[in-house]
């Protein structure tokens, strides 16, 4: 139904998530760096850049707080919201693991990305256990409904955005900056989601490297404008454009 003449249009709406939070610190490591301390100042600075572009921002939480996974897409869908940003720093076994990553809602059959979507679903991964891929669910009844297949390719050309935006952001004040790419995986905190949706993975803690920058507020900075920057391109070639 269009909106009353005369109405201003309805502006747009981005929910952001800060991974983790509270009894739930994510991934740890340079110095004893917590993922949800290092993700919430890059959202936070993240909110504050799209509230200046007229943008209306709901994060999932301000602070230092526990939320089960369901409910920050619960959240998302509850606020109306036209995208969600989920906010997250990786961690490897391996530490020469480096790099950025955004993915979105699919099926995969990657180990490297089951392994990670178990660590962010709170699942204990053991390459071993033939019975930890069964507890990452089938997502084929959720790209079943057609308010999430619909949203599947969007949420691919939202991941495209953000990653190219990232990288080259970061590549304009630092040397090699690994470009990981946009990949699919069945991660617990997009599922359900009513709009397009990524989660972005924007550094590895357990890296040396990657780990030293996240610690400092100026790598933290600059991903907030990488991530910014790639919302604006999304919305710039979007019908999402139409409600700025």
């Amino acid at each position: 139904m269009p909106p009353p003449v005369g109405s201003a249009p309805a502006r747009l709406k981005v929910v952001i998530d800060p991974g983790h939070g509270g009894k739930d610190p994510g991934a740890r490591g340079w110095h004893g760096l917590e993922e949800k301390d290092v993700v919430l100042a890059i959202a936070t600075q993240l909110a504050g850049q799209l509230r200046a572009d007229g943008v209306d921002v709901a994060m999932t939480r301000s602070d230092d707080r526990f939320l089960a996974l369901e409910e920050r897409t619960g959240f998302a869908n509850a606020q109306g919201a036209d995208l969600f940003i989920s906010v997250h720093a990786n961690a490897s076994t391996n530490p020469a693991m480096r790099g950025v990553e955004v993915y979105y809602l699919n099926n995969t059959d990657n180990r490297g990305t089951l392994r990670l979507a178990a660590m962010e679903n709170n699942l204990r991964w053991d390459p071993h256990d033939a019975k930890l891929q069964s507890q990452i669910p089938d997502l084929s009844y959720i790209l079943s409904d057609l308010r999430q297949t619909y949203k599947v390719e969007e949420s691919k050309e939202l991941a495209e955005d953000l990653q190219q935006a990232v990288v080259s952001r970061l590549g304009a004040d630092y040397e090699r900056v690994e470009d990981l790419g946009v990949k699919e995986g069945p991660f617990y905190v997009l599922v359900g989601a009513y709009m397009p949706c990524v989660l972005v993975e924007v550094s590895f803690l357990t890296n040396g490297i990657d780990g030293a920058r996240l610690g400092s507020a100026e790598y933290r900075s600059a991903l907030a404008d990488g991530i910014h920057e790639g919302i604006r391109r999304y919305i710039a070639q979007t019908k999402l454009a139409k409600t700025l």
